[in-house]
């Protein structure tokens, strides 16, 4: 299937590693022209040197998603345009909702929420005057499912699904979509985080957890960045046209409702 993204243009966050890299090679490998972005310049001259087609126009900005001012002032002064905004940052760190600092939900806010509100009013003049505008978000399935153990990120994600559902009413008229894909357990450094701190509180060895969790889905397996990739390619492409405001588990059927 032509997903018809040649020469379309990519800003693709936290793209050093895990789903955001995997999307950024996926991208790329379609024909578009991808700009990473992440804090740590010698990752992205990394993931620079991956990414396939390199007779197209890719690079990369440095970015600290901590300070939303920094990131607004980083992709204005770039003065690139795209059509393909895939919002995408480490999630917040794991633990009971109770026990958590206010801090949490502060510093969570920001990097999720705040950076990508920043990101979409910045990049969707260009996209309306090309009446072609794609915004996926990377969330998770505890929009549909909250997960125990993982408190403040079940909140925040949670608001960030329903700015992304209105945003999409908003936005439709000109040609963009709004679309959140909900990755369920997926072999990344995070998920390795999420194993080692439950088998810290519980007392069970990693292998154990590691197999519960693999259980938890039909699939009994976790999904590799690059089958999430798959999901956020076709919602970037023109055959996603009228696709709009939904969210997407990717987890092997992990999540019980619908």
């Amino acid at each position: 299937m032509n997903l018809y993204i040649e020469n379309k243009n990519a800003l693709v966050c936290g793209s050093t590693q895990g789903i955001g890299k995997a999307s950024a090679i996926a991208l790329a490998e379609e024909g578009a022209n991808v700009t990473l972005v992440a804090r740590n310049e010698e990752k992205l001259k990394a993931v620079l040197t991956e990414l396939p087609n390199q007779d197209q126009h890719h690079s990369y900005i440095i970015a600290d998603f901590s300070n939303p001012q920094e990131l607004k002032e980083k992709i204005e002064a770039s003065q690139l345009n795209f059509h393909i905004l895939i919002n995408n940052t480490g999630g917040p760190a794991g633990g009971p909702i109770f026990n958590a600092a206010i801090e949490e939900f502060d510093s969570a806010f920001t990097q999720h929420l705040k950076c990508n509100h920043i990101l979409v009013q910045a990049l969707a003049p260009f996209m309306k005057k090309e009446r072609y505008g794609r915004v996926i978000n990377i969330i998770s399935t505890s929009v549909k499912q909250p997960l125990d153990g993982l408190g403040v990120s079940n909140t925040i994600r949670g608001a960030v699904a329903n700015w992304s559902k209105t945003m999409a009413n908003e936005l439709g008229q000109f040609g963009i979509t709004v679309n959140n894909v909900l990755p369920g357990a997926t072999a990344t450094e995070r998920l390795n985080e999420i194993i080692n701190n439950k088998a810290k509180k519980t007392g069970k060895s990693v292998d154990e957890v590691i197999q519960t969790m693999k259980n938890a889905a039909p699939a009994k397996r976790f999904a590799k960045p690059e089958e999430v990739a798959n999901a956020v390619v076709f919602l970037a492409s023109e055959r996603a046209s009228f696709i709009n405001g939904i969210n997407v588990p990717v987890d092997g059927g992990r999540t019980k409702s619908l």
